[in-house]
This record gives structure tokens, C-alpha cells and sequence, in this order.
């Protein structure tokens, strides 16, 4: 079972030994892997030992991960060719691979601070592929990216040392439970600061809207669907230790109305999503928060579909267009990207009978017995995101006539990772 597990982290880093010659089909058949590895883990789960700590929680993460890398690579073959990007082609492919395995450790492993290892270890392997398309603006984010996040992922480490301070161990296993100590209570807030910085929690998510506006769609889409879940996982590890719910749920709900209102002046498609993303991991944030668990991984992994959908579907109109702006495209007349990108935005949105509906019922239900003012609160701003995200986007896909010319595979995988996420929301709603 060791073995199975740690292949996990192994698989997509052997992906890499055919660097030279084709990388971009070993790295394909390694997300297939993947998805297969996820999948049987179930049946033997909890998987608890000295070094792993995987239980039912983590195999949604992992599943989601898993998803979107074989998604991600896939679309990444046509959305790559006649590029001019500042890399080449297999390095790319090499560092999502470095990328999808770093993730997949830090969800694994029964240690905290080697979970913050992990967490680091994304931000080395993604930097470079932040800024593989070249542009300035593309640079000017990367640097952004490593200096914000690089800070934020220097608190998480004092966060961590305090955790160890108060518990003298860092096995993830053992240190579970409630504690109240003023020592760990200072960690758990620094925790917020520090890990809270890759989620996307206000004031520290400047670097979202650059970072996954610049990055090429598919390693926006693991951004945003993916390592931020994950980044949000770590800090739920820190919250169970010493649970400060005020102080979460309030810069949560900060965090959501800034990006609601941000979502409103939007002229760049790209940055309309990330800020969508923001809401979303936020929201995610306040089910841990509220006890809402099941709400919070119902909403992360319909999430996942539909925020890679948007990213991908961004993508491809960037390709055709050669712009970010919203603008009117006349979409409508294309055969899948009308479809997948209004299906996203849709799901992305919370709108029924999306998953990530059934997800913020959820949340907003145990918010209302959390607190009846930040439920007053928030309702209006999520309305706000709602109606600015797809009257963007019905602008770009019902109004104008130009001439367009769509790739079929990124279109077809545009509307297959919108289309799982209705999906998971039609299971439960006839489930539930």
C-alpha cells in the first residue's frame, strides 16, 4: 500500500525521464495513471501509517488533482503549437509534472512541515510556466507572484514552527484535535496569513488576478481549480488544531466582497475568473469554518470542473482572438466554446443544478446558524458576483459577428470539464 501511495508523488516525475522525446505523451499517460491510482485508493482508505496520512477528505483533493493534470495536459498539446512562448515545449511539460507531484505530496504526507514543503515546492515548479507566454505583462506578474507568495509562504513557516513549539511534533496523525493554548492560537492566525496567502485570503491575493490572468489556460486552470484547494487543505490541517472561526469567517467574507466587487469593473476575461476563484475558495473557506465539510468539498470539486472549463475556454478564445478583453465576439456561432464557457460561468457562479450550487446551499445554510449578520452580509455580493460573471460573458457569446475559427480538442475538453461539474450537481440533487 506504501508503494501505491508514494506513486502518486512518482509517477509524473518518471513522466519526465523522456524529457528529450516525448514528454508530451509520457506526461499524458501518467495523468491517465493518475486518475487510476486515485481511484482504487478509495477502497482501502484511511490510509494512516508514519509516513501518510490519507483519509476520505484527502481523496477528494486527490481525485481532484488528478482530474484536472490529465485534463490540463491534454489540452495543453493544441494549445501549445505555433507558439512563441519563453520556454519550449518540454520544459513546459517537465514542470507541470514537477507541479502536479508537488501537489500530490503535500496531500499525502503525515507531516505538517513537509506539507509546507509541498506547498513551497508548487511555487518553485509554477514561477516559470507564470510567465511561459513571454509578454512583460506575463513577467512583470511572475515576479509578483514569487514575491507575494514567497513572503505569505514564509509566515506559514513560523506558523509551523509554532505548531511545533506548542505540540512537539509535526505528524499530522498525532497533532489533530482541538487545542487552545496561546501559542498555537498565534499560529493558527499566523497560519491564515501565511498558508491564506496561496488560497487566495485578503490582503495577501494580489498575485491571484496577475498570476492566473498571465499563465497560459491550462496552468491557469491548475491554479485555480487545483493548488489553491490544496493550499486551502494545509491551512484546514492548522484550523482544526486551533480552530479561531471569528477571525477566519471574517477575512473570509472580506475576501468575497472585494472580489465581488472587483468583478464587476472587469474588462479582462481572464481576471474576471480568477477573481471568481477568490469568491470560490473563500466560500470554501467559511464551510470548514461553519462546519459545513461536506458543503465545503461538494463546492471545491465542482469547482475544480468548472473553474478548469472557464480557464479552458479562455484559452481558446485568447488563441483566436489574440486578446483578453471582453468584448463582443459573437461566440454563439462556434460548435463547443459557446457551450463550454457559458456551462462554466454557469457553474463557476453557483448557479442550480451545478454542483457548486449545492455546495454553497450548504455553506450558506451553516453560515445562517454561524452567524445571521454575515449571512445578511454576504448574500448581496454573491448576487453581485453572479450577475457581473455572466452578463460578461453572455456580452462575449450573444453579441457581435465576428469570424472565428475554434480548435475541436480544446474545445471538446472545454465542455467536458464544465459539463462534470453540472454533472455532479444533478447526482446529488437526485441523490440528496
Amino acid at each position: 500500500m506504501d508503494l501505491e501511495t508514494i506513486s502518486l508523488v512518482l509517477i509524473p516525475i518518471i513522466a519526465n525521464v523522456f524529457f528529450f522525446r516525448g514528454i508530451k505523451y509520457s506526461s499524458i499517460i501518467a495523468g491517465i495513471l493518475e486518475i487510476i491510482l486515485s481511484l482504487t485508493l478509495f477502497i482501502n482508505l484511511p490510509i494512516i501509517s508514519s509516513y501518510f496520512y490519507i483519509t476520505r477528505i484527502t481523496w477528494y483533493f486527490i481525485i481532484m488533482v488528478s482530474s484536472i493534470y490529465l485534463l490540463s495536459v491534454v489540452f495543453s498539446h493544441n494549445y501549445l503549437k505555433g507558439e512563441k512562448t519563453k520556454i519550449s515545449e518540454r520544459e513546459y511539460f517537465a514542470l507541470l509534472n514537477f507541479f502536479a507531484s508537488s501537489m500530490f505530496f503535500t496531500l499525502i504526507i503525515n507531516n505538517l512541515g513537509l506539507m509546507w514543503v509541498g506547498i513551497e515546492a508548487t511555487t518553485a515548479s509554477t514561477v516559470i510556466l507564470v510567465i511561459t507566454e513571454g509578454t512583460e505583462t506575463a513577467i512583470e506578474a511572475g515576479w509578483r507572484y514569487i514575491i507575494i507568495v514567497s513572503a505569505g509562504v514564509t509566515f506559514a513557516f513560523i506558523s509551523v514552527i509554532l505548531v511545533y513549539y506548542g505540540l512537539h511534533s509535526l505528524q499530522v496523525s498525532s497533532i489533530l484535535g482541538t487545542h487552545y493554548s496561546l501559542v498555537l492560537q498565534l499560529a493558527s492566525a499566523i497560519a491564515l496569513l501565511g498558508f491564506g496567502t496561496k488560497v487566495g485570503v485578503f490582503p495577501v491575493n494580489t498575485w491571484l488576478p496577475d498570476a492566473h490572468s498571465e499563465s497560459p489556460a491550462p496552468v491557469s486552470a491548475l491554479f485555480s481549480g487545483v493548488l489553491l484547494p490544496v493550499a486551502l487543505y494545509v491551512l484546514y490541517i492548522v484550523y482544526q488544531i486551533s480552530p479561531l472561526p471569528m477571525l477566519y469567517s471574517a477575512f473570509s467574507i472580506v475576501s468575497i466582497i472585494i472580489a465581488s466587487i472587483s468583478m464587476a469593473s472587469q474588462t479582462n476575461f481572464k481576471r474576471l475568473f480568477a477573481y471568481s476563484t477568490i469568491e470560490n475558495m473563500n466560500l470554501a473557506l467559511l464551510g470548514f469554518v461553519t462546519g459545513s465539510i461536506i458543503g465545503a468539498i461538494i463546492l471545491l470539486v465542482a469547482h475544480a470542473f468548472g473553474k478548469a472549463g472557464a480557464f479552458y475556454s479562455s484559452g481558446s478564445i485568447f488563441r483566436m482572438v489574440g486578446s483578453k478583453k471582453i468584448d463582443e465576439y459573437g461566440l454563439w456561432k462556434l460548435k463547443f466554446i459557446p457551450y463550454s464557457l457559458l456551462l462554466s460561468s454557469l457553474a463557476v457562479t453557483g448557479t442550480p443544478p451545478f454542483g457548486t450550487f449545492v455546495g454553497e446551499f450548504l455553506i450558506l445554510s451553516a453560515l445562517l446558524k454561524f452567524s445571521i449578520a454575515e449571512f445578511a452580509l454576504l448574500i448581496p455580493f454573491i448576487a453581485i458576483a453572479f450577475i457581473s460573471i455572466n452578463s460578461h460573458i453572455s456580452r462575449m457569446i450573444f453579441k457581435g459577428d465576428k469570424n472565428l475559427k475554434e480548435d475541436n480538442l480544446m474545445g471538446i475538453i472545454s465542455l467536458i470539464s464544465s459539463l462534470i461539474s453540472l454533472a455532479i450537481g444533478l447526482f446529488l440533487i437526485w441523490w440528496l
